[in-house]
């Protein structure tokens, strides 16, 4: 394997690394494949050749990590692959491309719009000095940008984001993406909204927790179960005195069944009905009226093949106990 740099090397001189390299690779590479990069590294200012087998042997790693960080870096665009060797690609200028092709497809007015936009820059000098001890990889300035076009998110909630990823050690751009696309899903575009989103999250969590207990579940729920938590607690916007209600009702200690619970809720927010008092008369009504039919049967007489006929909601309602 021939490895060759574009940077012209010098006897006697130091291995360079750009400040590049710690801003935007560092934090979200394994260590292996860091000691793989910056051996190659070392090798490569003076066109050294060597093999697979012998770069795993001088690195003490497995011949699989050092194939698998060698495609990790090419995929990253760090090295390119050349005949059977790699050229070590210069680290700045693949930064300044990233920062030169995004600002080729932004219209005029969209540069116009941003330069006008004080809050915003302010706002990314906050996050630079706050989150990266003012040192901020170019690249992150048009990132934030794009966020900002991307979700709609005004200057505080961006300033949150960073603030939120951090607290979970996990600044960097993939993870930010993942919380950003979840907040906009949210419909998160201000403050206000993401303290709202936050009060939601927190009820959901609340909610989650006590129907386990109520239910005595020791497990953690499954990735079935909590869509349907979720959809009677934000969706429905049901408190938790509506859903221990449907809980209550529970015809089987043995199976339980968040279907079972999920067509009752869904039934009384079709209702309309919107708090415990709502659906505790609708009950109350309806008991009533399954008294006065029975009482009606009696009175009438049936032949041997005549049958009462259930719809699916009469069945929910008389099978459940509560």
């Amino acid at each position: 394997m021939k490895l060759e740099q574009n940077d012209e090397s010098f006897l006697f001189s130091m291995t360079k690394i750009p400040d590049i390299f710690f801003s935007e690779y560092l934090s979200q590479t394994s260590g292996d494949f860091v000691k793989v990069y910056l051996y190659i590294l070392f090798l490569s200012k003076y066109n050294k050749d060597i093999k697979l087998n012998d770069l795993s042997k001088k690195l003490a790693l497995p011949l699989q990590t050092v194939q698998e960080a060698l495609k990790y870096w090419e995929d990253l665009e760090v090295i390119t692959k050349k005949g059977t060797g790699f050229i070590i690609n210069n680290l700045q200028e693949i930064e300044l491309h990233k920062l030169y092709t995004p600002k080729v497809s932004l219209s005029t007015e969209d540069i116009e719009r941003n330069q006008k936009n004080q809050y915003r820059a302010n706002s990314i000098e906050t996050i630079n000095s706050s989150f990266f001890q003012g040192l901020m990889s170019p690249s992150w300035y048009a990132d934030i940008s794009m966020w900002f076009d991307k979700y709609g998110f005004d200057e505080q909630v961006m300033i949150a984001l960073f603030n939120y990823c951090l607290k979970r050690s996990a600044l960097h751009k993939n993870y930010i993406q993942v919380v950003a696309e979840a907040w906009a899903n949210a419909n998160v575009k201000t403050f206000s909204d993401l303290e709202l989103y936050f009060q939601k999250q927190d009820t959901l969590q609340k909610t989650e927790k006590t129907i386990q207990k109520k239910l005595g579940i020791t497990r953690p729920l499954t990735g079935y179960e909590k869509p349907y938590i979720e959809k009677w607690v934000i969706d429905y916007a049901y408190p938790l005195d509506v859903i221990e209600i449907a809980l209550k009702r529970n015809n089987s200690k043995t199976n339980i069944s968040f279907e079972y619970f999920d067509k009752m809720l869904s039934d009384w927010h079709d209702k309309n009905l919107k708090t415990a008092d709502d659906v505790q008369n609708f009950l109350l009504e309806y008991k009533k009226q399954e008294k006065s039919k029975k009482e009606a049967e009696k009175k009438v007489k049936y032949n041997n093949f005549e049958q009462r006929s259930y719809n699916n909601f009469d069945n929910l309602y008389a099978n459940s106990q509560g």
